[in-house]
Formats: C-alpha cells, sequence, structure tokens
C-alpha cells in the first residue's frame, strides 16, 4: 500500500512492515512475519522497483513479528540489517523476559493467531549478523534514517525517523490496535518489557517533525508525534485494571 510519495506499507493493520523509496534507492523498516516476503516483492513492483534497489533494512526491534524476511533478506541479497545494540541478541533468538499479555478477547486472539499462520510466522529465522546501532544514529541508507532509543517495549526498542518520508516509525513502541483485544486507537502496546519505561520514552517524540507516525500493528496515524506521550497515558488509565 503506497500512503504518500516515498512510503509504502507492506502486511496490514494485524501486522505491518514498511519501505521508503527515494531516488537514492529503498530503505525497509522491520520485516514482519516471513510470508510477508511476497508483499514486499510485490510492493516494489508496484512501486517500479526491485530488489536490486534495497540498500539495508532497519528493525524497530528484535521480536519474532518483526524479523520474519530480515535473514533471507540479509543472506540472499547481502543487505545490512540493523538493530539497536540492546536488542541484537533478541535479533539472534537470545532469551527474552515473558511479558504479561494482559486482556484479551477471543476474535481478535484467533485473527492474531491465524493471520502469523497464514504468514508462516512459525518459520521466521533468527538473525546471524547485525549491525549494531545507537540513540542518535543517522544510518548510511536511503533517507537517512535517525534512531531514537525507545527503551521500555524491549530494551532496545527504537523509533526510526525519516524526514523525506514525513514519517517517524515506531515498532512496539505503542500500537493503534490491540492485536489481544481488536481495541483501535493510539494506546499502548501489549507483550511490552517495561510498560512505566515505555511511556516514558515516548516523550523522546517531542519535537519529532513528523506528520505520519507508523506502528507494527494498527493503522497509520497521523498528527503531532508530540502529542503521543499523553495520548498513550490516557489511553493506558481506561483500560480495565487488574484484581489485586
Amino acid at each position: 500500500m503506497r500512503l504518500r510519495p516515498h512510503l509504502h506499507r507492506i502486511g496490514n493493520d494485524i501486522v505491518a512492515a514498511y519501505f521508503v523509496d527515494t531516488e537514492y534507492g529503498v530503505t525497509v523498516i522491520d520485516a514482519g512475519l516471513p510470508g510477508h516476503w511476497d508483499d514486499l516483492l510485490t510492493e516494489l513492483q508496484a512501486a517500479g522497483r526491485s530488489l536490486h534497489d534495497v540498500r539495508g533494512l532497519v528493525l524497530t526491534h528484535g521480536d519474532s513479528d518483526h524479523i520474519g524476511f530480515a535473514e533471507k533478506l540479509r543472506r540472499e541479497c547481502g543487505m545490512p540489517v540493523y538493530v539497536h545494540k540492546l536488542d541484537a541478541d533478541r535479533a539472534r533468538g537470545g532469551s527474552k523476559p515473558k511479558a504479561a499479555m494482559g486482556s484479551m478477547r477471543l476474535f481478535p486472539l484467533l485473527q492474531f493467531v491465524f493471520y502469523g499462520l497464514r504468514k508462516r510466522g512459525w518459520r521466521t529465522q533468527y538473525l546471524t549478523e547485525v549491525n549494531e546501532v545507537a540513540d542518535g544514529d543517522i544510518l548510511p541508507l536511503p533517507g537517512a534514517p535517525r534512531v531514537i532509543a525507545l527503551p521500555g517495549h524491549s530494551p532496545g526498542s527504537i523509533a526510526v525517523h525519516v524526514p523525506a518520508a514525513d514519517a517517524v516509525f515506531v515498532g512496539d513502541a505503542l500500537t493503534t490496535r490491540h492485536v489481544l483485544t481488536g481495541r483501535s486507537g493510539i494506546q499502548p502496546a501489549p507483550f511490552t518489557d517495561d510498560p512505566e519505561a515505555a511511556l516514558d520514552s515516548l516523550a523522546r517524540l517531542a519535537g519529532i517533525k513528523a506528520g505520519w507516525l507508523l506502528p507494527g500493528h494498527g493503522a497509520p496515524w497521523r498528527g503531532n508525534p508530540g502529542d503521543i506521550q499523553d495520548l498513550v497515558r490516557r489511553a493506558g488509565e481506561q483500560l480495565p485494571q487488574k484484581k489485586k
């Protein structure tokens, strides 16, 4: 799906990845599930591009539903894969804490599970090589993506700001569609290692000049990134509280 000039989405509101198309080539942001490889090829073709135009892949974090075709792209096409140094081990298949799932509803949960099966989520290959990045890095890729550390969902969660696309890609720092409840709108993401840290990190988006905020799950959001922390906080306060 072409969202605007230079900006394309792969997948849907359940699981999404993106790429930025510039005169210097293509930068892919996140790799969804393994089955999104075919969607990547289709969307590149629709944009008049091919794998030969891809210069690299940036991961917002190392979870399995964001690294789906990353190793395939790296191994078969020789493309560098960038991930924050604190999530490098996770992207390679290292251990991760078990995060609380929270509330859920049967139908959205089944949608998430069956979509994962359809997109061959069980065949995810972990990375064998990564390029580690840190907060503030400007990567040598089309669109000059800048790394903004957003620890919380995972230690190495990042946002990726690409001015050429007027967009900031936030991975699972928040969501606009909760994969376990089906609830839509800006809100905290499930499966978050440290929810309080994740909320605090969103203050780092203040001052970012971007008209589009793009999550890994849910619809693209248009607005001021500086408003995001308050919106997520208010949404979190409205969620059912666990009984003690």
